[in-house]
């Protein structure tokens, strides 16, 4: 994993020792995502600036890198973990090979099959390749989102970057709110590509490339999108399922074992997490690998008990982290200059806190369980859904809700995170006079938001699956809670369960054997219990963590978290109304008083992390 950044200048003018300068800047904002060398060039029109954490190919795996003529040139964020196989067919058909890297495999693909070439691709990855020849740019980002590339367009030169923070160490580019990309985060997890916090700041969707042309035209081609769930053709059993399952999930996890330096692991103490470190234990060449959790002093939240146990079964040397509530503010600030974004609850700063303790015990690679909910129907709303479709749960939908969610949704029964009619009366109550006036404006229902039509022929459990996938994991669980926290302290973050091939099999699997009765992730039990994971953590209630949130903040009298709410900043900003505000402050600060996450939204949180943003990236 790296830092990649660049523009390309459709001007005749083309570049100048004074657009090196610039492209020194824009690396050297991504430093923390690649420590262990830079390299800056500037070829024919384009520049080209990255920044390496050094995995694969230790030696000689410096990027841009080139095909034989030096007419393909790439630079590249993420892994091929295929790599091996794909090198291997591509040496059969006579191509020759100058590195070690998996990226290299990606020159030679292209040059074999063009961009048909992506799906071929099982990894993580953003990457931008330049064919000399045509006089093309592609800007290309995995099938499910787990790399980020930003990019903007702005006078006659196209900038990229792997974060927004590259791409505003560029003169032409200014930072501007989004006020459609904030009203995204009050009413959906979190950001939703290509929307971002900045205005005319987009970020590549995942399972899409951008194609730029000689005169700066640019197409967005769609390569990769969830597959609509269909059987295999023929009715397989349960066990036959299984067998299925577990060779793809062995393999996910022996790919992303690949690497010239030492691996580990997260150990949540939940069920994911506890069979991923089982088996690469298993399969790893070390005897003993590293295993890392976040634990907290309150018993009432913390999994220490089970983490412990799942590291006992993996026999890993277990680092725990206790996270105290004044690590929250103390991480805060930080968190936010990573995410770029405004956050909802302040679980950030402890995946913060967590790849720090990674870093310090000298790792850059570790495995996550992220991903195995939103395919194997691990949230309630899955429940929830089935509960509606048995007449279990049926709550009346006011004429507005209805016009909403059909606009949205296609459908009037789905319920996704809130009631969007209630929102909007509350989204218009927290917004200043101003914005209130130009709600229809920034409310981002009345922008995309995802294709229905994508929806259409998905049965109950692949309709929220799909937008589970859309909405909550791509751009905010493995992005700004993912990848932005874990390369922040230059580690990076693998994910079995997201790899292309398990998740391609898995909509092929019965929903009843997802949700089988009301039983969550009926198959990945199964699945574990295959793989000695402890029946201790595979029995136990699903346990949903949230970390304290803004009434802790309020109720503790941090100072800036007190300029950044007080009244004269509020108003100063003109986002949110003042006096709104003021009222909501006093309501946290109750002792009695909780937001009840995930069910309720912390609006503090929201107004606070924004302030952060503000500060960073705005006002400075």
């Amino acid at each position: 994993m790296c830092g990649i950044c660049g523009f390309v200048k459709f001007s005749e003018d083309g570049l100048s020792q004074n657009d090196y300068g610039i492209l020194e800047k824009m690396s050297h904002s991504l430093l923390h995502r690649g420590p262990d060398a830079q390299n800056n060039q500037l070829i024919d029109n384009v520049a080209f600036g990255f920044t390496r954490l050094s995995i694969i190919g230790l030696e000689n795996g410096m990027q841009p890198i080139f095909n034989e003529d030096q007419n393909i040139v790439l630079v590249c964020n993420g892994e091929i973990f295929n790599y091996l196989e794909l090198k291997n067919e591509l040496v059969r058909k006579g191509h020759k090979f100058r590195t070690e890297t998996d990226i290299e495999v990606i020159l030679h693909l292209y040059e074999e099959y063009g961009m048909k070439f992506l799906n071929k691709l099982n990894g993580q990855f953003g990457f931008v390749l330049f064919d000399r020849r045509r006089k093309l740019i592609f800007c290309v980002r995995d099938q499910l989102g787990i790399i980020p590339l930003f990019y903007t367009n702005v006078q006659n030169t196209f900038i990229f970057g792997s974060e927004v923070k590259a791409l505003l160490q560029h003169p032409l580019v200014k930072a501007e709110v989004d006020k459609v990309g904030l009203d995204q985060v009050i009413t959906f997890p979190g950001l939703i590509s290509p929307r971002t916090m900045f205005e005319n700041i987009h970020s590549v969707e995942n399972g899409h490339y951008l194609e730029i042309d000689r005169k700066g035209n640019i197409q967005n081609h769609e390569y990769w999108d969830l597959p609509v769930e269909e059987s295999l053709g023929i009715e397989l059993s349960e066990k036959e399922y299984l067998e299925k399952l577990q060779d793809v999930y062995e393999n996910a996890i022996k790919v992303r074992l690949r690497s010239d330096v030492e691996t580990g692991f997260y150990l949540s103490g939940g069920i994911d997490s506890s069979m991923i470190g089982i088996k690469a234990t298993e399969l790893a060449k070390t005897s003993r690998q590293k295993a890392f959790s976040i634990t907290f002093p309150d018993a009432m939240i913390s999994e220490e008990q089970f983490q412990q146990i799942a590291a006992n079964k993996c026999r890993a040397d277990l680092h725990q982290k206790t996270f105290y509530n004044n690590d929250i503010s103390d991480n805060l600030r930080k968190a936010i200059l990573h995410c770029e974004c405004p956050i909802k609850e302040s679980y950030n700063t402890a995946s913060l806190s967590l790849s720090k303790l990674v870093r310090e015990n000298e790792l850059k690679v570790i495995l996550s369980g992220e991903g195995a909910d939103e395919f194997f129907a691990g949230y309630v709303g899955y429940r929830f859904d089935k509960m509606r479709s048995m007449g279990l749960n049926h709550n009346s939908v006011s004429d507005r809700e209805k016009i909403i969610r059909n606009k949205i949704w296609g459908n009037t029964d789905f319920l996704y995170e809130t009631n969007f009619s209630d929102l909007e009366k509350l989204k218009k109550q927290l917004y200043s006079k101003d914005l209130r006036g130009a709600f229809n404006d920034i409310n981002c229902l009345n922008h995309y938001v995802i294709d229905k039509q994508k929806l259409v022929g998905r049965d109950a459990i692949g309709r929220r699956s799909y937008v589970d996938y859309k909405l909550r994991l791509v751009d905010h669980l493995i992005s700004d809670h993912g990848d932005r926290m874990a390369m922040a302290n230059s580690v990076e973050i693998r994910y079995p369960f997201l790899d292309k091939n398990l998740i391609e099999l898995a909509t092929t699997i019965p929903s009843d054997y997802k949700l089988n009765d009301f039983t969550e992730k009926y198959i990945l039990k199964k699945l574990a219990a295959e793989n000695n994971v402890p029946t201790e953590i595979i029995n136990r209630e699903k346990f949903g963590f949230v970390a304290p949130g803004s009434p802790f903040l309020l109720r503790n009298n941090i100072e800036y978290i007190e300029d950044i709410l007080s009244y004269e900043t509020i108003k100063r900003q003109g986002v949110f109304d003042p006096d709104h505000i003021e009222r909501l402050k006093k309501m946290y600060r109750k002792d009695d008083f909780n937001v009840n996450v995930p069910f309720e939204t912390d609006f503090l949180m929201i107004v606070i992390t924004f302030g952060i943003f503000m500060e960073h990236f705005i006002e400075n």
